[in-house]
C-alpha cells in the first residue's frame, strides 16, 4: 500500500490534516503565552486571563465564522489550502461493480453544513476545555487529599474533642450551609472527574486518524464523518472563486447599507477595516505571535546580558612574606622542610605565613615557641594546615 506523502493530488496528506487540526491548540498557547507576558506590565490584561477560555471561543467563532462561510474552510484549513467538500454517495444496483472512489461526488457546503462546522469547531471545543478545567482540579483535590487528607474532615476530628453539644451543632450548621445547589455541582464535578478521561479518548478518534493514515477513508475525524464532508486541497479555480464569491459578499453588504450619506459613509469605513481584519487575520496572528516571540528572545538575552555578573581577570597574588632577620633561613630546594633540610614528610603549612614544613617539625616548634620559625609572626597550632598536594 502506497502512502502519500507529497503535495500531489487533490486528497491531502495525513500530516496536513494533522498540522491544521493541532493549529488552533498552539495559536491559543502562543496568545495565552502573550497576554500573560504583556498582563506583567499591563495589569488589567489578567481579566482576559480569567475569561480565557471565553476569550478563545470567541475569536475562534469570529475567525471560522468568516472563513467558513468565504472559502468552504476552516480557520486552520485555509492557511495549508484546504477547503472542505460535501460528498454525496450514490450508489445503485447497476453500478455495484464500479470502484467506490466513481460513485462519491463532492458539492458546495450548504449553510447547515457550515452551522454544524461551527458548532464542532467552536462550541464543543470550548466545553471540552471546561470539562477538562475541572478534571484537573478534582484530580488536584483527590491528590491533595491522599497526601494531606481532607480539611474538612480534619477540623471535624478536631470539634469532636467538645461536648455531645457543640458537635451537634456543628454537624447541624454544616448541613444547613451546603446548600443542595453546592452538593449537585460536588456530585457532577466528581462525574466529570471520572468520565473526562474516556470522553477525551473518544474525541480523539485515533482510530479515524489511522484509518485515513492507511486510506481505508476519506473522513479523518468523526466529525467530519457525521457532516457529511471531505476535506480536499483547493484548486486554483476554486480560490479564484472564493475571491469572486468575497467580493460580491461585500459590494451586497455594501449596497444594503440605510442611512444619510455621512452615516453610510462611516459604516462603510467600519466594513473596510473590518474586511482589512479579516484579511489578514491568518498571517496576522502567527506574525505577531512570531514577532513577539523574537521580540522577547531579544530583550531577554539583552537583560541576561546586562544583569550577568561581569567577569573580571584574577587579582595578582599577594607578595610573599618575608623572611625574619633572626628567622630560620629557606633551604634552596623548595621540597625540603626548612626546620630539619630533609625530604617534607607530611606537609603542613602555617596559615600566617603560608611557608610548608614537615608536620611533626612545625608541630613541636609552635607548640614550643608560638611562632612562623620563617617569619617569627605568632602563631598557634590551630594555625597549622595539613596539605595533600606538594611541590
Amino acid at each position: 500500500m502506497l502512502f502519500q506523502v507529497g503535495g500531489q493530488g487533490s486528497h491531502p496528506t495525513f500530516f496536513e490534516m494533522s498540522a491544521a487540526q493541532q493549529l488552533p491548540s498552539s495559536l491559543r498557547a502562543a496568545l495565552t503565552y502573550s497576554i500573560g507576558v504583556l498582563a506583567l506590565r499591563r495589569p488589567f490584561l489578567h481579566k482576559v486571563l480569567d475569561y480565557e477560555d471565553e476569550f478563545f471561543a470567541a475569536l475562534t467563532l469570529i475567525l471560522e465564522t468568516h472563513s467558513l462561510r468565504t472559502t468552504d474552510a476552516s480557520f486552520a484549513e485555509t492557511l495549508y489550502g484546504l477547503r472542505r467538500r460535501a460528498v454525496n454517495v450514490h450508489v445503485k444496483k447497476d453500478d455495484l461493480h464500479m470502484e467506490p472512489g466513481s460513485r462519491i461526488q463532492h458539492s458546495g457546503i450548504r449553510k447547515r453544513q457550515k452551522l454544524l462546522s461551527v458548532v464542532f469547531l467552536v462550541v464543543l471545543p470550548y466545553f471540552k476545555s471546561k470539562l477538562h478545567a475541572i478534571y484537573n482540579r478534582e484530580r488536584e483535590a483527590a491528590l491533595q487529599a491522599s497526601l494531606w487528607g481532607n480539611v474538612n474532615e480534619r477540623f471535624d476530628e478536631s470539634d469532636n474533642f467538645g461536648d455531645a453539644s457543640s458537635s451537634f451543632a456543628s454537624t447541624s450548621g454544616l448541613d444547613t450551609d451546603l446548600s443542595v445547589r453546592t452538593r449537585f455541582r460536588k456530585r457532577m464535578n466528581k462525574i466529570v472527574a471520572t468520565c473526562y478521561p474516556w470522553l477525551h479518548a473518544g474525541t480523539e478518534a485515533f482510530a479515524y486518524q489511522l484509518l485515513y493514515l492507511l486510506d481505508a477513508t476519506g473522513f479523518y475525524s468523526p466529525g467530519l464523518h457525521a457532516l457529511g464532508l471531505q476535506v480536499c486541497r483547493a484548486t486554483g479555480q476554486e480560490l479564484m472563486d472564493t475571491s469572486s464569491r468575497i467580493s460580491k459578499i461585500r459590494s451586497n453588504e455594501r449596497e444594503r447599507l440605510r442611512g444619510p450619506p455621512w452615516l453610510k459613509a462611516v459604516q462603510g469605513a467600519l466594513l473596510t477595516c473590518a474586511y482589512a481584519v479579516l484579511d489578514y487575520a491568518q498571517t496576522g496572528l502567527i506574525a505577531a505571535v512570531f514577532g513577539f516571540k523574537m521580540m522577547e528572545w531579544w530583550y531577554q538575552s539583552a537583560e541576561e546580558r546586562m544583569s550577568a555578573p561581569t567577569v573580571y581577570p584574577p587579582p595578582p597574588p599577594p607578595p610573599p612574606p618575608k623572611v625574619a632577620k633572626e628567622g630560620i633561613p629557606l633551604p634552596p630546594d623548595r621540597t625540603l622542610c626548612p626546620l630539619c633540610s630533609q625530604k617534607r614528610a607530611n606537609p603542613s603549612a602555617v596559615t600566617v605565613s603560608g611557608f610548608v614544613f614537615c608536620y611533626a617539625c612545625i608541630f613541636k616548634y609552635v607548640s614550643q615557641y608560638n611562632r612562623c620559625p620563617v617569619t617569627l609572626v605568632p602563631a598557634n597550632v590551630d594555625q597549622i594546615r595539613r596539605l595533600f598536594h606538594d611541590l
